[in-house]
């Protein structure tokens, strides 16, 4: 029986090195980035049967796949007019570069890093430059949640919601009533939220259920019920995207769950950044609404009520940019280098989690070594421990070349705030680390008015004074064991 024991352990581990190496002539054909696929490799050869259950879940590469066709579907004849409303796009975003290169676009505005950061997310990825924008940015999950039931409350014809995260809790409830009410009322309510992070919503029903039942659309993005067989589990809808009556959006780090307001001991108080836009920027959030909403659930919202004409309400200059595995680019991760290599004064970071590339993070110590004022504000409590260990490798290399970082202590930070000199900010969805750039569907909004730009460099400095500054004399006194968690878990930082 021993032997026979034996015979069965040495067919598995060959056929696991056989699956390893078939998978490894894929990932090479892919040309994915050397060190992931070094990576994977090393993973077949030294855990061939772990290795390969962990490429299944985390590692697979669907950007080429079935999965994400919106586009292709779109150019059937039957919806042609969700592609005219991509063509229009293109037409607008044609229009601005020329005046761009004309040099009427931004007037007396313009400057190199904007110019340029404003030009490359044309080029890209076809997003448009608006101004005809009203902001309001918000520090707390209290601050944004009381506007967004107030705009929900006075909804005239729809309300669109995205989440990452849906939680049955107290807000969702709170939610859940007004949407309840003003579905009754006549008014349309659809919820889009992410199969995989809402899995609670499986095991307690009610709250769909209730929802459903009262005429609000719900539906998963990237629903599948084999997830370890579909691929799917490592491709996750990040964006957070409210839109009411095509005229007013909300968009940035907040999800939809008690702990964002603060209500869980773990973290206490919850720092986010979250903006509230009343103007044509609207639009372009609703546009990635509409994709992902036909892209989940066929229905084509092509009604002109969707993009509804503006009013002048202000002149703040955005730019929206969705992007995810079915972007040609990574538009996010381009923008944030294209503007820290051209910094003169100063880049401010707000990130939960700190997992840059080697472009990026070389980006980032160069304008460190050359002068500019290199920032990082980074959670002293940990969310997810694994990230929050390969982080710190990467955030001593930081303050070597001459980066300052700092703990925050308050409660806990999720901010994922992105600021360069006075020329641009970022506000959204995408952390500072690989999963954002190059696996999940993410949403920034790209600010460029310096009234605005100051105003989060203000709460930046307002967060920097609730913090601690991580000094270099912390990593000496680690202990051997701390620097080989945290060098593990950098090697596997590419797949986190």
């Amino acid at each position: 029986e021993d032997v026979m024991v034996l015979k069965v352990l040495a067919l598995i581990i060959l056929l696991s090195y056989l699956i390893g190496i078939i998978i490894s002539m894929e990932i090479l054909l892919e040309n994915r980035d050397p060190s992931k696929t070094l990576l994977w490799i090393m993973m077949f050869m030294i855990f061939p049967g772990i290795g390969i259950i962990f490429y299944v879940f985390s590692g697979r590469n669907i950007r080429k796949q079935k999965l994400f066709r919106a586009k292709t579907r779109s150019s059937k004849l039957s919806h042609r007019q969700l592609l005219y409303s991509m063509e229009a796009l293109k037409n607008i975003v044609k229009n601005q570069q020329k005046m761009l290169e004309d040099g009427v676009l931004m007037g007396d505005e313009v400057s190199p890093i904007k110019e340029r950061v404003v030009r490359l997310l044309f080029n890209i990825g076809q997003f448009p430059y608006t101004t005809n924008n009203e902001l309001e940015i918000y520090k707390d999950g209290h601050e944004k949640f009381a506007n967004l039931i107030k705009d929900m409350k006075e909804a005239k014809d729809h309300i669109h919601l995205e989440y990452f995260i849906v939680k049955d809790s107290q807000i969702a409830r709170e939610i859940q009533a007004i949407l309840i009410d003003k579905a009754k009322s006549g008014v349309e309510v659809r919820l889009l939220y992410d199969d995989f992070a809402c899995w609670r919503l499986k095991i307690k029903r009610s709250l769909l259920r209730e929802l459903k039942e009262a005429g609000v659309k719900c539906a998963a993005f990237l629903p599948t019920k084999f997830p370890i067989f579909g691929g799917q589990l490592n491709y996750r809808n990040h964006r957070k995207i409210a839109v009411i009556d095509g005229k007013i959006s909300y968009t940035g780090g907040l999800n939809i769950g008690d702990e964002y307001m603060g209500r869980f001991k773990k973290f206490g108080y919850w720092r986010d950044s979250h903006i509230r836009i009343r103007g044509i920027a609207t639009h372009m959030l609703q546009l990635i609404f509409i994709v992902d909403w036909y892209l989940t659930t066929k229905e084509l919202l092509n009604d002109e009520k969707y993009m509804p004409k503006m009013k002048t309400v202000g002149n703040t200059a955005i730019q929206v940019v969705g992007t995810g595995p079915d972007s040609k680019w990574e538009d996010i991760h381009y923008a944030f280098f294209s503007a820290i290599s051209q910094a003169k004064k100063r880049v401010y970071i707000e990130t939960p989690y700190f997992i840059p590339d080697e472009s990026l993070l070389k980006a980032i110590k160069t304008a460190a070594l050359s002068g500019v004022d290199v920032r990082i504000i980074f959670p002293q409590k940990i969310d997810h421990y694994i990230v929050n260990v390969a982080s710190y490798s990467y955030l001593e290399e930081i303050m070597k070349t001459g980066g300052k970082v700092y703990l925050y202590q308050k409660g806990f930070i999720h901010s994922k705030v992105f600021l360069v000199d006075d020329e641009v900010a970022s506000i959204g969805s995408s952390n500072m680390d690989l999963r954002s750039f190059m696996l999940n569907f993410e949403v920034n909004a790209f600010i460029y008015d310096r009234e605005y730009i100051n105003r989060i460099a203000d709460q930046f400095y307002q967060d920097q004074e609730d913090s601690i500054q991580l000094l270099e004399e912390y990593y000496s006194k680690r202990t051997l064991w701390v620097r080989l968690a945290e060098s593990i878990a950098r090697l596997f930082s590419p797949l986190l």
